[in-house]
């Protein structure tokens, strides 16, 4: 699936992955914080900016720095040279306090700060939109810069200020040597004492205030009797000295789930958006706050004959009637909104058939659908559960077009797996702006790359360090098989390796899980979180 314009042949190479930056690496030792862990990540449609969310409701934000306009020829030699010497570079921005912990007395529930789900919205007049959810509520941000205006030109030296702070400004003047006489620090001489040395014992000559300027004169005669007003303002001491990132809230969307928020996603039209739990997925208006319209709802009449829940949804990138939505039971569902208001019929069903034999305790658990995420050109949807990622063509429900093996060494743990409830854990994915690779986390934070295009076998495994090459799988991949001439489903193909090491013969780490990862969507770099630490890189 080569979509970005190269040949199949050049995208079937494997790339080279280098580190590129780090935020928040942790020192040998150190223990992390749990309201520090990352728990959601999302570039912006342009790239240019990356979000995170925390387990403790904070939202950070990073802006790209290698693209700024330096001008001239240089800027032209350097966008010449851009592929060979320069990759994406970040850095901080901002953070703010996006969720706090509430509680729900009507059902004795702690709802907890935790981001599940960031969303970045059109930008409008320089300022950044993004929707942020826990389990319960949804917020739309406004981060925009704002000016902050300080007071001047004062004559008192700070070192030489009563009180405990200091005078705000840069602009000072040198302090008289002549002062008042009777300026002395006595008893009714407030904000200093008579034993402060850093106070001029006679006092300040004079002390230059903000000049008050009248603007305007204003004449009312309500009742025959003239009022005054002075319309005044402080100026030539009042200057702006430096601009600030301002985060505001916009919007609350809340009180429309029952149960846990699992996704939002923004609808191309760039007015509405969907958000899904366990049993519902509601459309919003991003202007309307107070009101949504339930469009799914997989809820049974009696909760006994319940046999799956939603588990991700996903609108279409291009066509604004269109969005698909996965289930516990591994099936993906396609759906048109033109067709009902309540979208309980699909249009299209996805899900692969069971192996006659294959069924076992774990079937079910493995087989959920944790994630699931378009192509940016909307042809294929590619779908993470436990042990796989899958790769769906929307024109052929008859199986997945491509299947990659990633956790096909845990198999013989299962048992394990489910003891330590690792086999719950809810792994994302993502697909390259071209199409042409997919990736996924692993435990012991490795992740995983894998080429989809015609004739690629790609597959790599990276570690969330500073050195991703370290502890390099060479793992089987599935067969390659062209996409354009596929007519069944590509079998599932076990690797050889059936325990849980690597080829090093290093344990896997089963605390230490990378379930976060983006790629940015026009160049081969990806965002990927361990833990509290945010690692990116390029190739």
């Amino acid at each position: 699936m080569d979509n970005g314009g190269g040949s199949s042949e050049a995208a079937a190479q494997p790339l080279e992955w280098k580190f590129s930056q780090v935020f928040g690496e942790r020192t040998a030792g150190e223990e992390v914080q749990e309201v520090d862990i990352i728990s959601a990540i999302e570039f912006d449609k342009s790239g240019d900016h990356l979000a995170t969310g925390d387990r403790g409701g904070r939202v950070v934000l990073f802006e790209r720095t290698d693209t700024r306009d330096n001008g001239g020829q240089q800027r032209d030699l350097e966008m010449m040279d851009y592929s060979m010497s320069r990759h994406p570079e970040f850095r901080y921005k901002t953070e703010f306090q996006s969720h706090e912990p509430e509680f729900d007395y009507l059902k004795s529930l702690e709802i907890e700060e935790k981001i599940n789900k960031i969303r970045w919205c059109q930008s409008a007049n320089s300022a950044l939109y993004l929707l942020s959810t826990n389990d319960k509520t949804i917020k739309l941000w406004k981060v925009q810069e704002k000016k902050v205006k300080k007071v001047f030109d004062w004559n008192v030296h700070p070192e030489k200020a009563a009180g405990n702070g200091p005078i705000f400004g840069s602009h000072v003047s040198a302090i008289p040597k002549s002062f008042m006489a009777n300026g002395g620090c006595g008893e009714r001489n407030f904000g200093c004492a008579s034993n402060d040395s850093s106070f001029p014992p006679g006092g300040v000559s004079s002390l230059r205030l903000p000049v008050v300027v009248v603007l305007n004169l204003i004449f009312f005669f309500p009742t025959s009797i003239a009022i005054i007003v002075l319309v005044i303002n402080c100026r030539h001491n009042v200057t702006s000295q430096e601009t600030n990132l301002v985060a505001g809230c916009r919007r609350i969307y809340a009180h429309a789930h029952d149960y846990h928020i699992n996704s939002i996603s923004n609808n191309s039209d760039g007015e509405t958006f969907i958000s899904a739990d366990d049993l519902r997925i509601n459309l919003w208006n991003l202007e309307i706050s107070n009101q949504s319209f339930n469009i799914v709802d997989v809820k049974p009449a009696n909760m006994e004959d319940l046999t799956e829940v939603i588990t991700s949804a996903e609108f279409h990138p291009t066509h604004c009637n269109m969005l698909a939505y996965s289930s516990s039971k591994g099936s993906i569902r396609l759906i048109d909104m033109r067709q009902s208001a309540l979208c309980d019929t699909h249009s299209k069903l996805f899900e692969e058939q069971e192996a006659p034999g294959s069924r076992s305790f774990f079937t079910e658990i493995i087989a959920s659908i944790s994630d699931i995420k378009f192509a940016r050109n909307g042809r294929h949807i590619l779908s993470r559960d436990y042990m796989t990622l899958k790769l769906w063509d929307i024109n052929m429900d008859s199986g997945p077009v491509a299947t990659f093996q990633v956790h096909e060494h845990l198999r013989p743990k299962l048992c394990d797996l489910y003891e330590n409830d690792s086999i719950f854990d809810k792994f994302e994915c993502c697909l390259s702006g071209d199409g042409g690779r997919v990736a996924t986390g692993s435990y012991s934070n490795l992740f995983r790359v894998f080429g989809c295009s015609e004739g690629s076998a790609e597959s790599t495994t990276l570690e969330a360090s500073k050195n991703p090459m370290r502890r390099q799988v060479q793992t089987p991949s599935r067969p390659s098989r062209p996409l354009g001439s596929l007519s069944g489903v590509v079998r599932r193909v076990k690797g050889a390796d059936n325990s849980a090491l690597d080829a090093n013969g290093n344990a896997f780490d089963f605390s230490m899980k990378l379930l976060h990862l983006a790629w940015h969507p026009s160049e081969n770099s990806i965002a990927c979180a361990a833990s509290n630490s945010l690692y990116m890189y390029y190739a």
